[in-house]
């Protein structure tokens, strides 16, 4: 039977329960048994993202004007982004409901940016890796875009020949990944802005996974590729808030070398009743607690806390890659930041992994690569408060 609205209210306790009881087949994300899709820090960071989303509930980012409270954090949120990735005072941006949409602004920003700068004959194209997220064909899908994938190289990073090959008269846009969701590598970002510029293209920058991460393990010691606004040739970087920042779901940015690539991405139009509308991002009326609550995470773990999380996601991977060798005598590669086990040797390991963890029988959810088969995700020790609950 179709659920209907109850002709009589229900109470919260009733209701309270109801949603308790849903709950109880879901993931047990807090005693970290999910790798990825909630990013959890620690109960007080959690609690401070409520705090701060509640006291901006209400306000609508739609009008900034009522609110000047809300530009004044966005601003200080991509501030803060900006100087994690590398930007100058130049760099500027917005953000947005999640990686997806800040992927899509990027899209539009490139495409209404070609338009003036280097107008195609045909339909505009996307060279992407095939390891690039799918939100650039959703994207494309929704701006008249055709995204060219060209396969990854032997090392699962991005092949920068193979992508100079698949350019054409109709190409507009390069992209790499800093790291890709499946192999958790970073794309040759260095050699993509050369090329990027030799062929006078727009290099962006997919970081949503990596861009509130990378910044924290290289200043624990740990190697990282050039990848964001230091690499001449990018133009735009998209990094999610809510994953490695810490913040409430759902919150991104969107950023761009300068204000010359980042008036493409908004929307603005006069020729209705009420007058002027313009908007930042695809969505019009949006919470302001997403912002609050980035705003709030960011000062309140500040550098030390960051690097106390980052430590602890180091050392959980550093636990699973012994464990991958304790189980079968394989150690896997280290070719990225987030590498669990990468090589053929570990397949048997992987489809055990797939019985005891992956179908639920300990209550896991791990995310499984088929190719090549593998264990990927963003693995972190659970909160020592949190694992003596």
């Amino acid at each position: 039977m179709r659920r209907s609205i109850p002709k009589t209210g229900i109470g919260w306790p009733e209701i309270q329960a109801e949603l308790a009881q849903a709950q109880k087949k879901d993931v047990d994300w807090r005693h970290g048994r999910l790798s990825g899709m909630v990013y959890f820090a620690d109960e007080d960071v959690l609690q401070v993202t409520k705090d701060a989303y509640s006291m901006f509930f209400s306000e609508n980012m739609v009008a900034l004007h009522a609110f000047p409270s809300l530009e004044r954090l966005e601003r200080e949120v991509v501030e803060m982004a900006s100087g994690l990735l590398n930007g100058d005072e130049s760099v500027t941006g917005s953000m947005s409901s999640g990686g997806t949409e800040s992927i899509f602004l990027a899209m539009k920003a490139a495409r209404d940016w070609a338009r003036d700068n280097r107008p195609t004959k045909g339909t505009p194209e996307i060279v992407v890796s095939r390891t690039a997220h799918p939100a650039f064909n959703k994207s494309a899908h929704f701006l008249d875009l055709k995204v060219i994938r060209v396969p990854q190289g032997p090392d699962f990073r991005a092949d920068v020949g193979a992508m100079e090959e698949a350019i054409t008269e109709n190409t507009i846009i390069l992209v790499g990944s800093a790291p890709a969701y499946p192999h958790g590598v970073i794309d040759p970002i260095t050699k993509l802005g050369e090329l990027a510029q030799a062929r006078g293209l727009w290099l962006h920058v997919d970081s949503c996974v990596g861009g509130y991460l990378a910044h924290w393990v290289r200043e624990l010691g740990y190697p990282v590729p050039d990848f964001d606004f230091s690499v001449p040739g990018v133009t735009s970087i998209s990094a999610d808030l809510h994953k490695h920042g810490y913040a409430a779901k759902g919150a991104s940015t969107v950023l761009f070398r300068n204000a010359d690539y980042a008036k493409y991405h908004g929307f603005e139009f006069d020729d209705w009743a009420r007058g002027h509308y313009s908007t930042s991002t695809f969505t019009g009326t949006r919470s302001g607690g997403g912002v609050a609550a980035a705003w709030a995470v960011l000062n309140y773990l500040g550098e030390d806390g960051y690097l106390e999380i980052v430590g602890e996601i180091l050392d959980a991977r550093a636990i699973l890659r012994a464990i991958l060798w304790l189980a079968r005598g394989v150690w896997p590669a280290a070719r990225g930041a987030h590498d669990v086990a990468d090589d053929e040797g570990c397949r048997s390991v992987v489809d055990d992994l797939r019985v005891k963890i992956v179908d639920g029988s300990q209550g896991h959810d791990l995310v499984i690569v088929s190719k090549p088969k593998r264990v990927s995700g963003f693995h972190r020790i659970p909160p020592a408060r949190t694992r003596a609950a």
